[in-house]
């Protein structure tokens, strides 16, 4: 006999499957009308996308598959609200959140100074916060020269749902100096000559 015990498991199953809101799912489109794309997410209903948000539409058809971004799944007229836009920068804080766990680096571009003290950078579409202490090791007289420039940050703090990511320079920097540093003291030996300039007098 088919128990109340097993059909309770199999509903718990199918709604684990259902996608789920803020998630990236894979969909198919079903139906073009005018600027409206219905594609299917696996949902009882076909959620909707505008056409504005891809950037072949011109080429797009019925059949073609693409990941979405189900944005709410009981949007305007109870249809599922589904986004283009969104599944970037939705992989950009996957991403964030993965290289700031392993400790590693991002490639961004800063790209103003903003109110608090710091810049604004660019990091993959994501606006990240850069205070102005971690900028470089020391002060920099024209930070105009390091603007728009592609380089690396170190993620220092990230908060998914405040949206605000800080990031460090002078991380990078500094990791650099320490790996130059171990090179240089794992090739010096006694006797050895080298050329030094006196950087400080103390008592």
């Amino acid at each position: 006999n088919f128990s109340q015990e097993k059909f309770s498991q199999l509903l718990e199953e199918s709604l684990k499957n259902q996608p789920k809101e803020g998630s990236i799912v894979e969909g198919e489109i079903v139906n073009i009308s005018g600027d409206i794309i219905f594609i299917d997410v696996g949902l009882k209903s076909e959620g909707r996308v505008s056409i504005n948000e891809f950037s072949n539409k011109e080429e797009i058809k019925v059949g073609d598959k693409f990941d979405v971004y189900i944005d709410r799944l009981e949007g305007r007229n109870g249809c599922t609200q589904l986004s283009r836009d969104k599944v970037a920068k939705e992989m950009a804080w996957n991403k964030f959140e993965e290289l700031s766990a392993s400790d590693s680096s991002i490639n961004g571009k800063i790209i103003g100074k903003v109110n608090k003290g710091g810049f604004a950078v660019d990091i993959e579409g994501i606006l990240a916060f850069l205070p102005g202490s971690q900028l470089d090791i020391r002060p920099v007289k024209d930070p105009s020269i390091l603007m728009n420039i592609e380089q690396p940050f170190k993620i220092l703090k990230i908060d998914r749902e405040q949206g605000n990511v800080v990031v460090s320079r002078r991380a990078i920097l500094e990791d650099s100096r320490k790996e130059a540093k171990s090179e240089l003291l794992a090739g010096i030996k006694e006797g050895m000559t080298f050329d030094g300039v006196v950087k400080n007098i103390t008592n």
